[in-house]
């Protein structure tokens, strides 16, 4: 399909990433579409006046999404975005290699989700036009810039305004105080929660070996339980001939003490196997217990990992914060710098008045 409409459509803005689409199975997991980063593009179809991201791995389109206005681009990470396509049916996931391109591709999704918007109320105007019954107030006019397809540009990281403090220097102080225990807190709780990480993926890489060991083992335990069974079948088959035996008048009293010695074993060898079989039964609960705690821990482990962005996201903050504090404790120096100037010219005059007043006093 990509082939050919590429000839109609206009290409607005390109990247590259590494393209994943989650699991349909479990919906939680993300499979990876392509091998290594690929060309991610904006394309605008100007026969359809719509807006698509295409990408291509080989001959086969990894990537066919139709923007609309519903959609929103969500940045879960530093290099990581997804969004969903409801009409393909899946959530679409992009890796970049830099913070920055990942910016410029969530600046680039929200202009031409609006881009979007206004060529589906475009659309909606035109068939209104088109149908006299449907309109209620008088047509309106259209600028060649309405008939034109929106423009895109890219638009990088803007520049924050610093402005000058109008706080004394001792509120400079307690703000600066204030920042570095926040940054120190948020490196503390990072270094916590990263520990925390890396004992839950060691215990989860645990669980796992001792689940896949307890599945490997499951078989086996299957195959000794029939054998154990089978065996259990032909004791009590033993002993139901040793019972019938025994039955006989004909049997002199010296067998019959022998069978009753045979069958008190076969019974204690019969109790033995049952309690092996209750053994084999328990371990297979076992394993269901293994499995249950294998997907506690996977939660725990995204949910550390959740927060652990939350917690980058507010010392990215907090260090914004502290350069503007910074900026304007050396701004305030300044401005008392110039204070310091003004008084010291201010005690020169005054004490060439002294000088003069004394003058005045001697004549």
């Amino acid at each position: 399909m990509y082939p050919l409409h590429r000839d109609r459509e206009q290409p607005i803005f390109s990247s590259r990433a590494h393209v994943f689409q989650i699991d349909p199975a479990t919906k939680r997991n993300w499979l990876p579409a392509s091998k290594h980063a690929v060309t991610v593009s904006f394309f605008y179809d100007a026969s359809r006046n719509v807006y698509r991201i295409i990408s291509v791995g080989g001959t086969k389109a990894i990537i066919n999404s139709t923007i609309t206005p519903n959609m929103t681009f969500t940045k879960t990470s530093q290099k990581f975005g997804q969004w969903a396509d409801s009409r393909a049916n899946t959530v679409y996931g992009l890796g970049f290699s830099t913070e920055q391109q990942l910016q410029q591709f969530a600046d680039q999704f929200k202009e031409v989700k609006e881009a979007a918007r206004l060529a589906r109320e475009k659309s909606q105007e035109r068939f209104e036009l088109a149908n006299p019954a449907l309109n209620i107030a008088a047509p309106q006019e259209f600028s060649e810039e309405r008939h034109s397809p929106p423009l895109l540009t890219v638009n990088g990281p803007g520049e924050e305004k610093l402005f000058r403090s109008k706080s004394a220097e001792v509120e400079l102080t307690v703000e600066k105080e204030r920042v570095k225990k926040m940054l120190s807190e948020g490196s503390m709780c990072e270094i916590n929660l990263e520990s925390e990480l890396f004992t839950l993926q060691d215990s989860n890489a645990k669980l796992v070996a001792a689940l896949q060991e307890a599945n490997s083992s499951v078989e086996h335990w299957k195959k000794q339980l029939a054998e154990y069974q089978e065996e259990t079948d032909r004791l009590r088959d033993q002993v139901a001939e040793l019972e019938a035996q025994l039955g006989h008048p004909a049997a002199g009293q010296t067998s019959r003490e022998e069978l009753k010695r045979a069958l008190e074993e076969l019974e204690a060898l019969l109790k033995a196997k049952d309690q092996e079989i209750q053994n084999l039964q328990s371990k297979k609960t076992d394993v269901g217990e293994l499995e249950k705690e294998r997907e506690e821990a996977m939660q725990r482990l995204q949910d550390l990992e959740r927060r652990n962005a939350e917690l980058e996201e507010r010392v990215q903050s907090a260090e914004k914060t502290l350069a503007s504090s910074r900026q304007e404790q050396v701004q305030a120096e300044v401005e008392v710098g110039r204070i310091i100037e003004v008084l010291d010219i201010k005690i020169c005059d005054l004490n060439d008045l002294r000088q003069s007043l004394a003058k005045l006093i001697d004549k």
